[in-house]
């Protein structure tokens, strides 16, 4: 009961306020997976000479949730997983801008904060991140009224590592790792992955690999989130994006996914780009082709 009154005064201080976002948190109670966080283990946000806000040491998890202007929605949701390697999260760059750009076409956005892997405050670092992301359309599809969302146009959008965790939730959606009582889909309706880290085979991003499951990790591990072997023909349309000269994330990583798409006939559109290398955010024009995509797939 503490946890369902937790929620509704979170969701009901929402609702009065008049701004533009609100920030949310993921659980209503105990983080699924968590440990006590050291007493020295804080979150912190550091801006770097680029300009960039980055967030690391995430103990609270939540979704930032930005309105499209009032009369402008058109009733699609978007969660928003910025990148960072799983090391740190490009909050503003991969998050906020991306979702006020979103709001301008109309689409609710909700970004987020989830938990970046670590020993000292989980009991499985590797589940972390992937619990996050399904409590995330868990929540928002179970309360989608709420925003004047449709549950059945949520989607998932990642950048790079956030790219990754977004490619994970669109293929192992079915792995239920949070409670779900109410045996709500967790699949996305939609998934947009910029840059992602898809396999961590051969072609992956050494950093993302060890942040997220170690120094050591097993076939089994490697072969699970290599997203690209969990396609099949239930897998939700996908739109990627991805540059020729990446040297941080190879394109072969998004090649794998699209190739794995076509193979189950899943709606698909990839745009590789001759430049731009790694971590380009917005830039370019690739979000006006993601928007007529979406337009296309009937997504709004």
């Amino acid at each position: 009961m503490k946890k369902v009154l937790i929620f509704v005064f979170f969701l009901s201080a929402f609702m009065k306020l008049s701004v533009a976002q609100e920030i949310i948190p993921l659980y209503g109670s105990k983080i699924p997976g968590s440990k006590t966080a050291p007493a020295d283990y804080k979150e912190e946000v550091v801006v770097g000479t680029d300009g960039i806000s980055r967030v690391s040491k995430v103990t609270d998890p939540t979704l930032t949730v930005y309105l499209p202007a009032k009369g402008k929605s058109n009733g699609t949701g978007v969660i928003i997983c910025p990148g960072g390697g799983y090391g740190i999260l490009a909050f503003d760059k991969e998050g906020t801008n991306v979702a006020k750009k979103f709001t301008e076409i109309g689409v609710t956005a909700f970004i987020l904060k989830y938990r970046l892997p670590s020993n000292l405050i989980m009991e499985d670092k590797s589940m972390g991140p992937l619990q996050d992301a399904l409590q995330a359309i868990y929540l928002i599809r179970k309360n989608a009224s709420i925003w004047g969302v449709s549950p059945n146009k949520i989607g998932v959008m990642g950048f790079s590592a956030g790219g990754h965790l977004a490619a994970s939730l669109t293929v192992h959606y079915n792995d239920m790792k949070i409670q779900n009582e109410e045996n709500i889909s967790l699949r996305p309706d939609f998934s947009i992955l910029i840059y992602p880290v898809i396999s961590f085979g051969t072609v992956t991003h050494a950093g993302s690999v060890k942040n997220l499951l170690g120094e050591a990790p097993t076939q089994a591990q490697r072969t699970y989130f290599s997203t690209q072997n969990y396609v099949n023909a239930n897998t939700p349309p996908t739109f990627l994006v991805h540059a020729n000269n990446d040297t941080s994330v190879p394109v072969k990583n998004s090649i794998l996914f699209n190739e794995a798409l076509v193979k189950f006939k899943v709606p698909a559109e990839m745009h590789i780009y001759q430049s731009g290398g790694h971590g380009f955010g917005l830039k370019g024009n690739w979000f006006e082709a993601m928007k007529n995509w979406m337009e296309t797939n009937k997504l709004f």
